[in-house]
Parts: C-alpha cells; structure tokens; sequence
C-alpha cells in the first residue's frame, strides 16, 4: 500500500542530521508512513544505528538534472498535462526572474519528476528545510494539486531572502520549526502569527544510555581535562574561534580536545591549530557514527561548541548535541546564539559567552577546566531541564496532529 504522505529532504541519510531520523523514526512507531524523496544521494560513508531502524521507501531524485536527461524529459511530458502545472510554472517562472540560478532550475526539475513519479495515493508533501526541499516540494505539490507543509531549521530560515519565505508561507498549509527564535521571525512574515508552530526536537532519551554513574575528577592540573566538540567544520560551528581560546589558556592548565566531525574548513583549522602551538593537543576524529559520539561523551569532562553567526547569515538553531552531551551529565560550556539560550541558562545549566569572542570563551573554558564542582553542578542541571522540558513525545505530538489533519486523518 502506497503511503498518503511523502517527506522531502536535501540528502538521506545524514550522519549530520539525527534530529530528523530521531523524527521519521516516531512517525513510523505512531503508525504514519510516508515515503521518502531526497534531493541528494547520500556521501557520508557512515550511518547511524536509527537510520536501519527506519522501514520508509527511499526515492531519489536526479541530483543533476544533466545526469537523467531522459527521466527528467519524460517527467516533463507527464507534468506538463497535469492541471496545477501551468500555475506551478507561473509561480517558478516568477521565483526565477528573482533568483536566476542554476539551483533554482534544478529544483524546478525535481519537482517535475517527483509529481510525474509520484503516486496519486499520495496527498501531502512535508519538506525538511524551508529553502531547496521546501521549493521542490512546493512546486511539485503544486503541479499535483495538493497541499504542502515544511519544518524549517536555521541556514533556511536565515539565508534566504524575505519575499521568498513570504510566498511559501503564504501558501503551506503549516509550518513548524525548531527555535522560538526561528518562529517568531517566520510568523512575523507569515499571513498569521499561529502559521509556524514550535517544537523542539527534543531528544528521545530511549536511544541513550543512562550517564556514568561518576566522572573522574580532573581539574587540568594532576590529569588532563578532556574537552570533546561535535559538529561540522563550518563557519557557524566557530571552530576558529575555540583555537584562539584554547591557545590563549594559561600554560600551565592540562587540556586535550576530541573533535568528532567533518567539513570543508579542517585542513585550515589544522594548520590554526599548528600555527597556535596547539596540534599535539588536538585529536581530529572525523566522521564518526552516533555509537561512537556516545562514547565520546561518556568519556569526556566537558562538551565546548562555540557557535557564530556565519558571514553570510548561516547559524545553528537548537543543536541537537547539546541535548546529547546533557543526556550524559557532560557539563556544557558553548555561546548566547540563536536558540542555544533557550536550553542553556548561563551559569545555571552551563556557560554561555558571546558569539564571536574567543577571549571571553577561553576565560569561561579556563574556569571551568579548573572548577569540577561548578562543572558538576551544571552538568545535574541540564540533565535534569532535558529530562523535563526537551523529551522527544511532546514536539511529536503536536507534529503528529498537524501531518494527520494534513491528510484528514485527523
């Protein structure tokens, strides 16, 4: 039997995106299938163990539009006779007039080929991401002449421009995205102020173990305290900023850092790293899969993410790891951006410095590399808002609602 719902994402499977397999995979436990249609192949050499929990049809769609020549023709003669495509067309036209690239085109293409491919049983297009997914989705639900919704996360909220996430959120059905940040901006533009609703992804404390029962107690001075980092080696991440801070530390402070992760900035931040005298104290692990970031963090004394605003816009919303770390009671010292706040009070449930400012990072990672107690304290804490205030059923919930309403199975 064909499921009534189809998920669109950018890749699939992501080893940078567990919050959204953490998502699919209660969809599936809540009896909602769906079938997935990706934009992108995967090119982590890496899954995670969730990712072969997941049942859902995968479809892929041509990533170039020069690579499937044929499928992309016959999907054009197909669309073409459909009676939401000439409308469909108007509207991409009028996008591309504003954005005359080669991605636009290609999204264009794509949803031709997911409304000429896609079953008719299927009644609703939920994108992850309000930028390229959301317009693939859009325009191919357009074409088929049913309706469309999107989570949005941050780069998508962020980067792209205002009369773009007006027109969609004018004409999706709902909206929902990961940060208050995030929705207060998005119903600020939308016809309504209830368009986009918040929910967190939580964290589904099922998939993690129970933290160590006690953590050593090293204070950089006997032993070396172990700080651990997970994400990717991009501008928002500030990973330039933490080998400033970590260069700046007081020689006599006993540290090594962990970083669990890939990106386009490593070799750069390597040879930071050499220029600052700080290499042999830094073990750049790369990808690695979820089993492993656990252990990562079971074994570390502090989780450091000094998160920016990005050059060109980009910025983390609520990053899902940091909810990791506190599922293992590892203490949390990161930056006042974006949504981080909104989980992480400073001096309460960890640290928080300004974005951008490695001289106020490495006074906070200095006290705190030194200070066991406080980390302790703020450790219990976190845990203790995750457990209470970020579980995974609440947000899924009310998701939940919104996809069956969508398919008037409400």
């Amino acid at each position: 039997m064909t499921p009534s719902l189809a998920v669109v994402l950018k890749g699939y499977p992501r080893l940078s995106e567990t919050f959204i397999a953490q998502e699919l995979k209660a969809l599936e436990d809540r009896d909602l299938p769906f079938e997935i249609w990706s934009l992108r192949f995967p090119y982590d050499d890496k899954t995670h163990p969730i990712h072969d929990q997941i049942k859902a049809n995968v479809r892929y769609l041509p990533e170039y539009l020069y690579q499937e020549p044929l499928r992309v023709l016959k999907a054009w003669w197909k669309a073409r006779q459909m009676p939401g495509y000439s409308a469909a067309r108007r509207v991409w036209l009028k996008d591309y007039w504003r954005d005359r690239t080669t991605n636009r085109g290609r999204r264009w293409g794509q949803a031709m080929v997911m409304a000429a491919e896609m079953a008719p049983e299927v009644k609703f297009h939920y994108a992850h991401f309000l930028h390229t997914p959301g317009s693939a989705a859009r325009y191919a639900a357009m074409i088929r002449g049913v309706e469309w919704g999107f989570s949005a996360h941050a780069k998508d909220i962020w980067t792209i421009p205002e009369w773009e996430k007006r027109e969609k959120l004018a004409d999706c059905r709902f909206g929902a995205t990961c940060t208050g940040t995030g929705a207060a901006h998005l119903n600020g533009l939308a016809p309504t102020d209830d368009t986009v609703s918040l929910i967190y992804h939580g964290l589904d404390l099922g998939r993690f173990p129970e933290p160590p029962a006690e953590r050593p107690h090293r204070d950089g001075v006997a032993e070396a305290v172990e700080l651990v980092s997970v994400g990717r080696l991009v501008a928002k991440k500030g990973y330039d900023d933490l080998m400033q801070a970590l260069g700046a530390l007081p020689d006599e402070l006993n540290w090594c850092l962990v970083h669990i992760g890939g990106g386009p900035l490593k070799d750069e931040l390597r040879a930071q790293a050499e220029a600052l005298g700080i290499a042999d104290r830094i073990e750049w692990r790369g990808k690695r899969d979820q089993t492993e970031v656990i252990e990562a963090l079971r074994s570390a004394d502090l989780f450091v993410l000094p998160s920016k605003i990005a050059g060109d816009g980009d910025r983390d919303g609520l990053p899902n790891v940091l909810m990791e770390a506190a599922s293992q009671k590892l203490p949390i010292l990161s930056t006042a951006v974006s949504a981080i706040p909104e989980f992480i009070e400073d001096g309460v449930h960890g640290r928080l410095t300004p974005p951008g400012e490695p001289v106020a990072f490495s006074e906070a990672l200095s006290e705190m590399i030194s200070n066991v107690t406080k980390r302790t304290c703020y450790a219990d804490a976190a845990y203790d808002r995750l457990r209470q205030e970020f579980g995974m059923c609440g947000g899924i919930d009310v998701l939940e609602v919104l996809l069956r309403g969508a398919l008037g199975r409400g």
